[in-house]
């Protein structure tokens, strides 16, 4: 006897996002009776959802975190340049 595989049935983006809307709005258990799908899958894109989220908001603190460093090395080497010129001007009026 071999056993039949049932072919996993897979869901648009959209529908995950309409059916976690509907789950956070009459719970998962409810939301999953009349979507037809298992509770658990419903609890699997929640989390799926909860990670990605966190992942875009690393992302924009690490973008903020980049820009503020490059503007910070933009003004140290102009700094650098200014007392680059300054030593010059000093070391010729030495002489």
């Amino acid at each position: 006897m071999t056993k039949v595989k049932k072919e996993r049935k897979a869901y648009s983006i959209e529908f995950k996002e309409e059916a976690l809307k509907l789950a956070s709005k009459v719970g998962v258990a409810q939301a999953a009776r009349e979507l037809g799908v298992y509770e658990s899958q419903l609890y699997y894109w929640r989390s799926g959802a909860q990670k990605k989220a966190s992942t875009s908001d690393r992302e924009i603190t690490l973008s903020a975190e980049n820009a503020r460093l490059k503007r910070q090395l933009s003004e140290q080497a102009e700094e650098l340049e200014i007392l680059k010129k300054a030593a010059t001007y000093f070391a010729k009026n030495q002489k």
